[in-house]
């Protein structure tokens, strides 16, 4: 289209931003269930998306283990990383001031980012290509099958997760323990184990997340959780923090938003835009996309 937009080069980026937007809505699951529970802003969410990554890549490279079955072992071992993070680093600070787990959740952070670079090196690490690329174009818009395996695999991984808390007991205790947490509590709901499990949920979407990444980008490092869990952190304020489709809804804005800035203003903006949406929101709509404003006691 001379003089105006190339509408197939609008679609191309359309459905790159919504392979990315599907990681970021993965990670920002994990930050939106935990704040639900506990009004917890996670901040080493982010590096167990970068844990996860590094689990299916050992399990890939060092053990030979299948990419369908390596994804479910590294969500396994980061649903339990997380609810170790939970039971040492958090637990014991349920009934402090919310500043004092805040701090917490910046060292936890801080500690299994430089464990990573410790134990696996600084230097990036390109992810086993376990599934040959096949490309098609349509109509001018390129499509691969690691993009529809991507979007497949987010889209079944956040359906199942919304049926676990809205069709499931784990889900309606998990809602209840939201509400109101003593009164879950004197109907008999173990508001330890639900919080428990609300951390080995989260953590086991962020290790889907990483290993998206690694297999979509082919590569992967120990810092590589820290600007994926501020977007996806971002995105779960945009679409309304604690509230499971805000998540996804503010993670697919982050993607698209960010593959359209790189392709028709700069790549140097790409990390811009999520705070220039952030700040927006936050300006015009606090409670964020579906999000309510409520009153609450400080």
């Amino acid at each position: 289209m001379p003089g105006g937009l190339d509408i197939s080069m609008v679609v191309q980026q359309l459905v790159n931003g919504l392979a990315l937007g599907s990681v970021y809505a993965l990670i920002a699951l994990g930050y939106t269930m935990v704040y639900g529970i506990v009004r917890l802003i996670n901040f080493a969410h982010g590096d167990i998306f970068m844990l996860g990554a590094y689990y299916g890549y050992f399990a890939i490279t060092m053990f030979k283990i299948p990419f369908a079955l390596a994804l479910p072992l590294a969500m396994g071992l980061a649903a339990v990383t997380g609810m170790a993070v939970e039971r040492l680093a958090y637990k014991p600070l349920r009934q402090a001031p919310r500043i004092a787990s805040l701090i917490t959740a910046i060292g936890v952070s801080l500690l299994l980012q430089n464990l990573g670079l410790k134990f696996f090196e600084a230097r990036p690490r390109p992810y086993p290509r376990i599934i040959p690329m096949v490309v098609w174009d349509v109509g001018g818009v390129v499509v691969s099958n690691v993009q529809l395996i991507m979007l497949a695999l987010a889209i079944a991984l956040m359906v199942l997760i919304s049926l676990i808390v809205y069709r499931t007991k784990i889900g309606k205790a998990m809602r209840a323990v939201s509400f109101d947490k003593d009164a879950a509590r004197l109907m008999g709901i173990d508001a330890d184990m639900v919080i428990g499990v609300t951390f080995a949920l989260g953590s086991a979407l962020a290790a889907a997340g990483g290993m998206l990444v690694g297999f979509y980008y082919n590569r992967i490092s120990p810092t590589m959780g820290a600007m994926y869990g501020l977007k996806a952190f971002v995105a779960a304020v945009v679409g309304g923090i604690g509230i499971v489709p805000g998540a996804m809804l503010g993670g697919l804005i982050m993607g698209v938003a960010e593959v359209f800035v790189i392709a028709f203003v700069s790549s140097m903006l790409k990390d811009a835009i999520a705070f220039a949406i952030l700040i927006v929101i936050l300006l015009f709509k606090p409670a964020g996309l579906l999000g309510r404003a409520v009153r609450e006691k400080v």
